[in-house]
């Protein structure tokens, strides 16, 4: 992986990939990385258990897949979530 992320920024990553509606898209707009690099970061960074349960979860969950989205979820903002400001992280 190319990228080195701050603590800061590796936390923000897998609070957003644990987040079930919020999309890989989403991630990848905010840190530039696939879906693929989200992966291994969460492989990475997590217990071996920890990760295969959440693997199970998102595989196939269309709220995490933009293009599996239905019509009606356009966009969803959690009540602690704040604006996207490109790559930055928003402060806490």
């Amino acid at each position: 992986m190319d990228k080195d992320f701050t603590e800061r920024e590796l936390d923000r990553i897998i609070e957003m990939a644990w987040e079930d509606r919020t999309p890989f898209d989403a991630i990848t707009f905010q840190f530039g990385i696939s879906e693929q690099e989200t992966i291994e970061i969460m492989r990475r960074e997590m217990k071996p258990s920890s990760f295969r349960m959440w693997r199970k979860r998102v595989q196939g969950r269309s709220t995490k897949h933009a293009k599996l989205r239905g019509n009606g979820v356009d966009r969803f903002k959690c009540s602690r979530q704040r604006n996207i400001s490109g790559n930055k992280i928003s402060k806490r």
